[in-house]
């Protein structure tokens, strides 16, 4: 059985949407990351990314990782990427050329897409928005993704999903992304068929039951 580790609250929130895309069975063992515990190495402290227990999984102390018949895997978008071609389904590359694309998608992610916007949301967790660095670093980072989302734009251009006219972990992969970037309204209003798009892929069940249990889940 699929086990995946971390909580919902992290990037492990996309190998959750995945899993339930997939329909598969998976085990939860929810580690926390250890900068909300007080004492991450207390006996009583919840098992968290600074665990010898989780260590043992990944020795780099981040969440998520998953275990799939003996396979660990350690990276949120790759391991959505074996989850896909070990499972087979619409979600997944119907031959070479889609999987090249699928997986170029969850790249560009990772390295022109999530190093911005995931600097817009811990500005928001932080609570550092109305500051002026927070104010300066929301900036840089909406000014860096307009040529992001002007390319997504120009794709969408004519199609509902990135590969194959269906919804694909190339789309899944890209959404949770570009969730980072949701308080810059700014950028949706300017692109909407971006906004389209990712309002698409959140009207997934999948999508919806999992924010649901992220929600529910403690934030402290």
């Amino acid at each position: 059985m699929l086990t995946i580790y971390g909580v919902y609250r992290s990037r492990a929130s996309r190998n959750y949407w995945m899993a339930r895309e997939l329909g598969i069975p998976f085990k939860s063992v929810p580690v926390v990351q250890a900068r909300r515990v007080a004492d991450p190495l207390a006996a009583d402290a919840p098992i968290n990314t600074k665990s010898p227990a989780f260590l043992a999984v990944n020795p780099m102390g981040l969440i998520p990782a998953i275990e799939d018949d003996g396979v660990v895997l350690t990276e949120s978008l790759a391991n959505n990427l074996y989850l896909a071609r070990k499972y087979g389904g619409p979600l997944s590359p119907a031959d070479i050329a889609e999987e090249g694309l699928m997986g170029n998608w969850t790249m560009w992610a990772a390295t022109e897409v999530e190093p911005h916007a995931v600097q817009i949301i811990l500005t928001y967790d932080y609570g550092a928005e109305e500051t002026e660095d927070g104010k300066a670093t929301i900036s840089r980072c909406a000014k860096a993704l307009d040529k992001v989302f002007a390319h997504l734009s120009g794709h969408l251009e004519g199609r509902d999903y990135l590969v194959g006219d269906r919804f694909t972990v190339a789309d899944l992969n890209l959404a949770e992304v570009f969730r980072y970037a949701m308080s810059q309204t700014q950028l949706f209003e300017k692109y909407p068929r971006v906004a389209a798009w990712l309002a698409r892929c959140h009207q997934r069940p999948a999508f919806k039951e999992m924010m649901d249990t992220r929600l529910a889940e403690s934030a402290e």
